[in-house]
């Protein structure tokens, strides 16, 4: 450990955060989860990555790799480990103004993508969330406001930096190490740290945005009817469902159906959102024309003690009346968790299965479930929300990252399929041999 520490100190030029330090407080915990790392590494370049990367590896060290630091499970943390922290690399660079390829540091978060680019007319389709790290979300989906026209925040990837479990710096791109390059598009932090993203971007203009609110006593009506009418709505409509929200009711919180229309023309808007509004009895409509980057929200820290319980899966064509009628009822109890339903289809569907490691395509929707409080709350809501997880079993598929509290075998299982996880696992044992990177939902090197 001394020697690999004092290599550390010798070639890592970022700061290194150790407990008792000034800064260590905050540098220890991520957005949803605490921790006592060892280290708390902040790299100022792809070299101090490489050196943080070494040392950990050296040392016989848990590694936790932090972008935004959103993740439910708390991977952007660890007890006695180290974490390297990619807040400072952060740059957000337009490297080809032809074909608006972007480049993006493996620290941005979404909200400094966004208001980089909103000067030049471009977006990239990408999460909802300001502060949420790029690299996280990109890594294992990127569901956003644009996601049917554009497609996940991954499909716009063309090429990553990356930082292997041997310290060395590769390029993954369709040339360039391209197994490794179609393992990073959706299979997380496994394979190494991706220091810089190259997207492509596109023209966007302001976009009409906003939420539609009906009675909670028709949410079975509104979704099924939302659901139906977003298989053949226009492919510029994203939209999202919510409903039992227990900071406005519960129960009898309004069903808020949340759309963003990817265009300025106000014609074609109302042709896409007015037959939403027809759904039901609308009691708010805040719907308005504004910039795609305010589209985007500040996410919220919870306070401490709060945990927050997240799950997912997907429904496809088929089960949708079912699920959407189980959750209908699930939401009506006075113990149901916060849902949402968020549409898919579209730009997402037309990539083929096999041409990424993210592996569910042909959903039509997916839902999450979140429940959150003080840890005796949350304990004593788990066995309700297990019983509506049975329910919904028969009904649904797989999981998206992204929104899982917990990373257990059976995580991973949901998250890949078969033949998806035995891709994966042999790339991982070409460049992490020895599971370096296993603060993630992991996959294990075959």
């Amino acid at each position: 450990m001394s020697s690999a520490l004092e290599t550390l100190r010798r070639d890592f030029g970022g700061d290194i955060i150790e407990p008792g330090g000034a800064e260590y407080e905050s540098a220890s915990r991520s957005v949803l989860a605490s921790g006592s790392p060892a280290y708390v590494l902040r790299p100022k370049s792809v070299g101090d990555v490489q050196a943080g990367v070494r040392f950990a590896a050296d040392a016989g060290l848990s590694l936790s790799v932090r972008g935004g630091g959103h993740a439910f499970p708390g991977f952007g943390t660890n007890d006695d480990g180290v974490v390297i922290d990619l807040g400072n690399l952060a740059n957000v660079e337009i490297i080809d103004n032809e074909r608006h390829v972007v480049r993006i540091g493996g620290g941005a978060t979404w909200g400094q993508v966004a208001a980089a680019l909103a000067p030049h007319g471009l977006a990239i389709s990408s999460g909802d969330t300001k502060s949420v790290g790029v690299g996280g979300l990109t890594l294992t989906g990127g569901i956003g406001w644009k996601v049917r026209k554009y497609g996940l925040a991954l499909d716009n990837v063309v090429a990553a930096e990356v930082v292997t479990a041997n310290g060395q710096v590769v390029r993954a791109s369709a040339e360039e190490n391209p197994e490794l390059f179609w393992a990073i598009r959706g299979g997380g932090g496994n394979f190494g740290i991706v220091t810089a993203f190259e997207f492509v971007a596109h023209r966007t203009t302001d976009v009409y945005y906003g939420k539609i609110a009906f009675p909670a006593s028709e949410a079975a009506g509104v979704l099924q009817g939302w659901a139906d009418y977003l298989r053949t709505a226009p492919e510029e409509l994203t939209s999202i469902a919510s409903f039992a929200n227990p900071f406005a009711g519960g129960p009898e919180a309004p069903v808020e159906i949340q759309v963003a229309f990817d265009g300025d023309d106000p014609e074609l808007a109302a042709q896409a959102i007015d037959p939403i509004r027809r759904l039901g009895t609308v009691i708010d409509d805040d719907v308005a024309l504004k910039p795609y980057a305010d589209t985007l929200v500040e996410g919220a820290t919870p306070p401490p003690g709060i945990r927050l319980v997240t799950r997912s899966a997907f429904a496809d064509k088929e089960s949708v009346p079912e699920v959407l009628q189980i959750l209908a009822e699930v939401g009506a109890s006075e113990r149901s968790p916060f849902i949402a339903v968020r549409s898919v289809g579209g730009a997402v569907s037309r990539v083929p299965d096999d041409a990424t490691a993210y592996a569910h395509r042909q959903a039509e929707l997916m839902f999450v479930t979140t429940t959150a409080g003080p840890e005796p709350v949350v304990e004593a809501a788990r066995p309700a929300l297990e019983a509506i997880w049975r329910r919904l079993a028969p009904h649904v598929n797989g999981a998206y990252a992204n929104f899982l509290a917990s990373a257990t075998e059976e995580d991973v299982a949901a998250i890949y399929p078969t033949e998806t996880y035995k891709r994966l696992a042999a790339v991982k044992r070409q460049y992490d041999p020895g599971n370096l990177f296993a603060g993630n939902h992991n996959v294990r090197p075959q």
